[in-house]
């Protein structure tokens, strides 16, 4: 029974079976949080301020006001938590605050500038070659999204962490039921137990070895934990977050750019392989325009902050919505119209602030290459089942499609 005092404030995030997926939020939807700031009830029942026009989202992201510790009273959660799930979070570091999120972050920024990515961009190309491979052995027609979006970040993530690549079907269900936000709590909190026990063996194995392994994984406890700088169990957790963000959010927008492009307008993929020096500033609009973390990011205000003319007092959740404000009209001209060739660097669809994602170099390159080698490979690539019948994750943390079926 929802209390009366909630019943008429609209419900975040709005149920949208049936929508297209390439549109975050229909027109409809769109005109009931249309103001810059609309107070919300959530799936648990309790209230938030919904933030999103793109100046006021940039604010709540970077502003020291807000914290983005799920552990605080009154934070604005999605779902309901299982018990004892926030008895351990260390190594969650986008879950932290000040100094204890940035000493944790601080130890892999290095690992992810753009030299780093760089230096790695020889093995995403073989990579993408060999589930292009694949794609072409399974069909025609394939369903592209189990044959090549998925696989590809999860074996460069893998070969990154050091993270056996045999295991992935182990750890892409649990991953799934972590972002799913219907999942139930005991199934979560089990989920959770079995990934930290599997990355905690695999951490404690590579620093019993003492070898000079050079993944990721190795490196930080070689240099990090055996100094003291880092326990194990917050090894641990930063491993579980880079390898549930490094292929659950690039393999979505894998899957959703490859519809976009396939869709709608006739040789927007062939230019995409006629013209592959655009495909930077083409990943940037499809980034904006996608915008796949549609539920936004909460925080917790710490204290009373105004946001577009609203005053968030100390103790109310705050939710920004990167979604609208990538599609606000006074930063971006037809916001709701797709243009490869648009300069939209100022999209916030990696968040922004101390907390914006710290592997968007290594998203961008795995995008682009992914995509210009799509093109190239398979320049007859089309749709094999028409978009309403493709099954999408409404209920994820981190949107997408489950299928993609192709032909060529």
């Amino acid at each position: 029974m929802i209390p009366a005092a909630l019943t008429d404030l609209p419900l975040w995030p709005p149920t949208n079976l049936g929508r297209d997926p390439l549109v975050p939020l229909d027109p409809g939807e769109r005109d009931r949080f249309d103001a810059p700031v609309t107070k919300v009830r959530l799936p648990t029942d309790a209230t938030a301020w919904l933030v999103t026009r793109h100046a006021d989202v940039r604010q709540l992201l970077r502003h020291p006001g807000f914290s983005a510790d799920l552990s605080r009273p009154g934070f604005p959660l999605l779902r309901a938590l299982p018990p004892g799930a926030l008895s351990d979070r260390r190594g969650g570091f986008i879950r932290m605050d000040g100094m204890e999120h940035s000493r944790l972050r601080r130890m892999l920024t290095a690992e992810f500038m753009l030299k780093s990515i760089r230096r790695i961009e020889p093995l995403i190309r073989q990579t993408v070659d060999r589930t292009l491979d694949d794609l072409r052995d399974a069909g025609p027609p394939a369903d592209l999204v189990a044959t090549f979006a998925l696989p590809l970040p999860s074996m460069v993530i893998c070969h990154l962490l050091g993270v056996p690549y045999a295991d992935h079907d182990f750890f892409q269900l649990r991953s799934r039921t972590l972002l799913d936000r219907d999942a139930a709590p005991e199934l979560v909190r089990e989920h959770v137990a079995q990934l930290r026990d599997y990355l905690h063996r695999l951490v404690e194995a590579k620093c019993a070895a003492g070898d000079r392994a050079d993944d990721l994984l190795s490196r930080l406890a070689r240099d990090r934990v055996d100094t003291g700088e880092l326990a194990v169990d917050e090894l641990v957790g930063m491993a579980m977050l880079l390898l549930i963000a490094g292929h659950e959010t690039t393999a979505n927008m894998i899957g959703l750019s490859t519809l976009l492009l396939l869709r709608d307008v006739p040789g927007r993929y062939a230019a995409l392989r006629d013209d592959p020096d655009q495909a930077d500033t083409l990943v940037e609009e499809l980034l904006r325009y996608l915008s796949i973390v549609r539920t936004g990011l909460p925080r917790l205000a710490l204290e009373d902050v105004e946001i577009g003319g609203q005053l968030i007092r100390a103790g109310e959740g705050a939710i920004a919505v990167l979604s609208t404000a990538n599609r606000d009209p006074v930063v971006f001209d037809g916001p709701d119209e797709f243009d490869p060739y648009r300069q939209a660097h100022q999209h916030v669809a990696f968040g922004f602030g101390v907390h914006q994602c710290i592997g968007q170099p290594l998203a961008r390159a795995e995008l682009r290459i992914a995509l210009v080698e799509l093109a190239r490979r398979f320049p007859d690539l089309r749709l094999a089942a028409p978009t309403g019948q493709l099954p999408t994750r409404d209920n994820s943390i981190v949107f997408g499609l489950d299928a993609l079926p192709v032909t060529w």
